[in-house]
């Protein structure tokens, strides 16, 4: 295959290659032979300018345009000079206008073949930067066979409505999932698990759930597949028809308590398909008179924890009925949300978030003090080679603690969540080094994000929840309820806008990609009882137990997030006050984690001792120091860099961005020649080899933040993962980017001009 051959993907679907250049049929043959067998269609435009259509994403595209890109033993140059004749060579053989070619062992041709075969090539590389296609036939073919697989996946159901542009929060929401690293556990998976005892009848118990499906559509709620004519840059949420959640029951015996609990935890959500809830049920002895394991999973794209609660009572009530829900005055529902988001005026928050921002250089971790851990006597420190994944830790309050914190805030106005502040933010203040002078510190706090003004925004079952970052500035020689007092204010100033995301904030802030507001989230859960209490009402309790059902209390299992350090306080059954650390340990190590939710405790069990009100705040700092040893001033948080080499700047904001997908085996410098010989408006990127897809896509989080277009290329050797990571953007609610693939500097620059969109200059 001469090198002088480039190639253009449009991902989808039915991912479809602009082949330019001379076209040998026998290596294009031997190429699809060496790959899984596929339908595809071939459409001759011109000797030097072919569409390739796979009918189906099995064959995968970007390994494909590696085969036909690979380079000959000769030189660029070599291969450039050779265009010409083999052009000439293609015109004397005089191939037909559209040649089927074997599909080795599955049909070769389907319908839609021809012009409009070529279209979702030209349409597709085009219209990833907002350039009208050449002809719509095919963008309505790739919409079929979206539609198609959708079908293929599980029960046929009615193609949705279009949908509506998703929230920022869940935006961001995505764009941690997407750009996770490889391997680790899902983010923003959380869980909610109980004991039924008595008798379950699985077939009511799948009644019920269906009843409040029908009812609540966040149930029946999914992001729509990106359509090539899709008019929306980012991920759009639509409501199906019908949809519900299908409990799995396993008899006792079939499966062990924690590793169902883990496996649910893990099992990826498909939020293109409807049902952002899962249900698995543990019989733990055989019997129907259980007791009975209930596993609830979900999703916080689409749900938080206050709307399962929600979901959970009407649950109750359809169970009671037999599988009914009872009718009346409609309330509103996650479209209703979305809608009043996409109405606000974002003046004043940007007015208010501009003055609220934590600044630059506020302090946004706790000290290293893996000694403390050890100090304590009760745990060693870990020892050995650093580890990966989540760590979680949990520490409790008594309820005779937990009662002396609560009235001692109350006392000061102040409510126990923003004495887990103060306490937190002392913590931070020792991270700062700065010992007794005042220095500024921040947190983000999760709002429940129903004190908005849609009416009946408290019973929405939605994801309303989010981060919010808080600073204030701790000054060791005030009193420590003072510290209180300026949490409080945040607090109050913070919630008027707790519909804004963390996102939107950071983008207002004009601080950098690298530079975070935050790095710790402090959530503190209702307390204990209706309307909070994730279980029935005490009506409907009693109902239940007339029939020998009784509930166990629910646990959460909260999910991880994309913070170096979370912390949760709920209060149990008993009482009391339980705090529970999550931690990702490439950023804090358990050590440290364990010993700053330590430390956290000591804080909230010592701060009642301040009767009167006027006990500084640097009594409390010494008490940590004593406590838990000398600490080392907390590093800057480890830095989440994009990772982008920026080869040269866009021409102008909204230019769009072309990231180059560095080959196996390339050097830093293997673009330099491309930047060089593309002159086109966007901004020209590559990142550090050797890449992978997780490293590229978080290279690219930015731009798909903003929304900008994009565009991916590289060198031969490089289509697959780029074509992976334009899958993996499609299947996360974004438009996929087309992907530009060729073997020699000139041939890679000739190819993303023609993937891009013109310019005034063209």
């Amino acid at each position: 295959m001469a090198a002088a051959l480039t190639v253009v993907i449009a991902p989808g679907p039915a991912p479809a290659l602009d082949l330019r250049g001379p076209l040998d049929p026998d290596a294009l043959e031997a190429a699809l032979a060496a790959l899984p067998p596929s339908a595809h269609t071939l459409h001759r435009h011109s000797a030097t300018h072919h569409t390739l259509r796979l009918e189906s994403g099995d064959c995968p595209a970007g390994a494909l345009a590696d085969l036909l890109t690979a380079p000959p033993p000769q030189t660029p140059a070599a291969a450039d000079a050779a265009v010409p004749a083999a052009a000439a060579r293609d015109d004397a053989a005089g191939l037909p206008a559209e040649h089927p070619l074997p599909a080795h062992g599955t049909a070769s041709r389907g319908a839609g073949a021809g012009a409009g075969t070529a279209a979702v090539g030209a349409a597709g590389a085009a219209g990833a930067f907002g350039v009208a296609g050449v002809a719509s036939a095919g963008t309505a073919t790739a919409g079929a066979g979206a539609a198609a697989a959708r079908a293929g996946r599980g029960r046929a159901a009615a193609v949705p409505p279009a949908g509506l542009p998703a929230a920022p929060r869940q935006r961001e929401v995505l764009l941690d999932a997407l750009t996770a690293r490889s391997g680790a556990a899902p983010l923003h998976v959380e869980q909610l698990h109980w004991r039924w005892y008595g008798p379950l009848d699985t077939r009511r118990f799948r009644d019920a759930w269906r009843a409040v499906a029908a009812q609540e559509p966040v149930l029946r709620a999914a992001f729509a597949e990106h359509a090539a004519d899709s008019a929306a840059a980012g991920p759009c949420v639509v409501v199906h028809p019908e949809a519900a959640p299908d409990p799995v029951r396993h008899p006792y015996g079939s499966a062990d308590w924690h590793s169902l609990l883990v496996g649910e935890r893990l099992r990826p959500f498909d939020l293109h398909r409807p049902g952002p809830l899962r249900i698995a049920l543990l019989d733990e002895q055989a019997g129907p008179a259980g007791p009975t394991r209930v596993i609830l999973t979900f999703h916080h794209a689409l749900l938080d924890g206050w709307s399962v609660r929600l979901l959970l009572r009407s649950f109750y009530r359809a169970y009671l009925a037999a599988g009914r829900t009872h009718g009346g005055e409609r309330r509103p529902d996650v479209r209703d949300h979305l809608d009043w988001l996409a109405r606000q005026d974002d003046t004043a928050p940007r007015a208010y978030w501009a003055r609220a921002v934590p600044p630059a250089d506020s302090r946004t971790l706790p000290p290293t003090a893996a000694a403390a851990v050890a100090a304590r006597g009760d745990r060693p420190a870990r020892t050995g080679p650093a580890r990966t994944g989540h760590g979680r830790a949990r520490i409790r309050l008594t309820p005779g603690e937990a009662v002396r914190l609560r009235e001692w805030a109350a006392r000061h106005g102040a409510a126990e969540s923003t004495a887990l502040g103060a306490a937190w933010a002392l913590l931070l203040h020792r991270g700062t080094g700065s010992g007794f002078r005042p220095s500024p510190v921040a947190f983000a706090v999760a709002a429940s994000g129903r004190g908005i003004t849609l009416r009946g925004a408290a019973g929405l079952p939605a994801p309303l929840q989010g981060p919010l970052p808080l600073h204030v500035r701790v000054d060791p020689s005030a009193p420590v309820v003072r510290l209180l007092a300026d949490l409080a204010g945040a607090t109050l100033g913070a919630s008027s806008y707790e519909w804004v995301s963390h996102g939107q904030i950071h983008t207002w802030s004009g601080r950098g990609a690298d530079s975070e507001l935050t790095a710790s989230l402090l959530a503190f859960d209702p307390p204990a009882g209706p309307p909070f209490h994730p279980g029935p009402p005490a009506a409907v309790e009693a109902e239940l137990a007339e029939e020998g059902v009784q509930l166990g209390r629910p646990q959460a299992v909260d999910a991880y997030t994309a913070l170096p350090i979370s912390i949760r306080a709920h209060h149990d059954c008993e009482g009391g006050l339980v705090l529970t650390a999550v931690n990702d340990r490439t950023r804090i190590p358990d050590a440290e984690a364990e010993a700053a939710l330590a430390q956290t405790a000591l804080l909230l069990r010592e701060l009642p001792a301040d009767t009167d009100g006027t006990t500084p705040a640097r009594q409390f700092l010494r008490l940590l120091a004593e406590a838990a040893g000398p600490a080392t001033p907390a590093a800057p948080p480890a830095a989440r860099g994009t990772g982008l080499v920026e080869l040269r700047s866009a021409a102008h904001p909204g230019a769009g961005t072309v990231l180059l997908v560095p080959p196996p085996g390339a050097t830093a410098d293997c673009y330099a020649g491309v930047a060089d010989a593309y002159r086109g408006p966007q901004a020209l990127a590559t990142v550090p080899p050797p890449a992978d897809a997780a490293a590229c896509l978080r290279a690219l989080r930015p731009a798909l933040a903003a929304g900008e277009p994009l565009l991916l290329g590289g060198h031969s050797g490089g289509g697959q993962l780029a074509y992976e990571i334009a899958r993996r953007i499609g299947a996360h609610g974004w438009r996929p980017p087309p992907v530009a693939v060729a073997a020699s500097a000139r041939g890679l620059a000739r190819t993303l001009r023609t993937a891009a969109p013109p310019t005034d200059g063209d």
